[in-house]
């Protein structure tokens, strides 16, 4: 059975940094692509950050990029979002996502076969 947990989140101001992590079992996180996404309430969900199986190539969303780092541990089967100069539209649920065995992901939702419960950024100014 595949997993995937999230965990990092919480209550930060406006500036500051917020590392989460995603911890997956039943796959070996090495052979899939890992990706990052958010949904605020009344939204829908959107694409932040992925890094691609083969070359670990990582891409972020314009929104992101140059804030936030997406890191994978294949040793550890974990994959990590650090986040810097948080801003309170940064405010939303997190979801972990992983694509099939080698198979390409991008940015969309359906690109993403397994999926964590999600972990809740609230950013404060």
């Amino acid at each position: 059975q595949v997993r995937l947990v999230e965990s990092g989140g919480g209550l930060v101001q406006t500036g500051e940094s917020l590392t989460l992590s995603c911890a997956a079992s039943g796959i070996t996180s090495s052979r899939h692509t890992l990706g990052w996404f958010r949904q605020d309430p009344g939204k829908e969900r959107e694409f932040v950050a992925l890094v691609t199986w083969r070359d670990s190539d990582t891409y972020y969303a314009d929104s992101v990029s140059g804030r936030f780092i997406i890191v994978r541990d294949n040793a550890k089967n974990t994959v990590y979002l650090q986040m810097n100069s948080l801003k309170s539209e940064d405010t939303a649920v997190y979801y972990c996502a992983a694509g099939g065995r080698e198979v390409r992901a991008g940015v969309r939702e359906r690109d993403y076969e397994y999926w964590g419960p999600g972990t809740q950024i609230t950013v404060s100014s």
